[in-house]
């Protein structure tokens, strides 16, 4: 992996954070693209599933009192039955594919809201949010879009959607991990296939720490200056402009 790709990274990792830092789920959308723009499918998710896991898990560190655990708790229940049917899968998305995903899961933010009757609060709800957000997150490599509307219709603030949410997301991007990160081992145990992983260099996945740390940082003093009315309009809109890009470029590859 050359130097500039390297740099387009790093500066990505850093202003995903602070946009996840304030939206919550808009950053990985965006970093996914980036990545898979750069860099095979696998090597993608695993790059991503680390950036994000450190965004995330800063992300809950930084509003941790705001954390709603009995949500969590049930979320990761749903994470269990989600490992049962990955085990079970083969199948792996291309690059093109993994583009129109991402479009498509941009585009569950118009779902109308009057139409949603989930509520991660109400029973079996965080349960099944654990389940399909895990089995999407995994396959795609984002299902922000799909994990928010599942907090619509909650009385949680701004602040508790943000952290718990990232909580969750912890556990997510764990599994991804895992997922693509056995296949591409065998990659890396053959020097003949290595090139074609196009890993970065070690150091990179330090210096992801301190821009994570940062980005989330100015992304929670946005947060705090922010309505809750417009903390979801903004969120609307970015994640849908994003959706659009991603399905264009899909559609473009195809």
């Amino acid at each position: 992996m050359n130097s500039a790709i390297v740099g387009i990274i790093l500066v990505a990792t850093f202003v995903t954070a602070a946009v996840s830092g304030v939206f919550g789920m808009a950053g990985g959308l965006i970093l996914m693209g980036v990545l898979a723009s750069y860099v095979p499918v696998a090597t993608a998710m695993v790059l991503h599933g680390f950036i994000q896991l450190i965004s995330n898990f800063l992300r809950a560190a930084f509003l941790a009192k705001h954390i709603s655990w009995a949500i969590t708790g049930r979320y990761a229940l749903g994470i269990g039955g989600a490992l049962i049917v990955l085990v079970m899968i083969t199948w792996r998305p291309t690059q093109t594919m993994v583009f129109m995903l991402l479009g498509l899961t941009a585009m569950l933010v118009w779902i109308p809201k009057k139409l949603v009757e989930i509520n991660v609060e109400k029973r079996f709800q965080a349960e099944l949010c654990g389940f399909l957000v895990q089995t999407l997150n995994t396959l795609s490599g984002v299902a922000g879009p799909l994990l928010d509307l599942f907090f619509v219709k909650t009385e949680l603030t701004r602040q508790t959607v943000v952290a718990t949410k990232a909580t969750t997301q912890v556990m997510a991007h764990a599994v991804k991990i895992a997922f693509w990160g056995f296949p591409l081992l065998a990659v890396l145990s053959d020097p003949g296939l290595q090139a074609d992983a196009r890993l970065p260099p070690l150091w990179m996945f330090a210096a992801v720490v301190p821009l994570s740390l940062l980005g989330t940082w100015l992304g929670g003093l946005v947060l705090d200056r922010m309505t809750d009315a417009d903390f979801r309009t903004w969120t609307k809109w970015i994640v849908t402009a994003t959706g659009v890009v991603y399905l264009a470029r899909g559609l473009w590859l195809g």
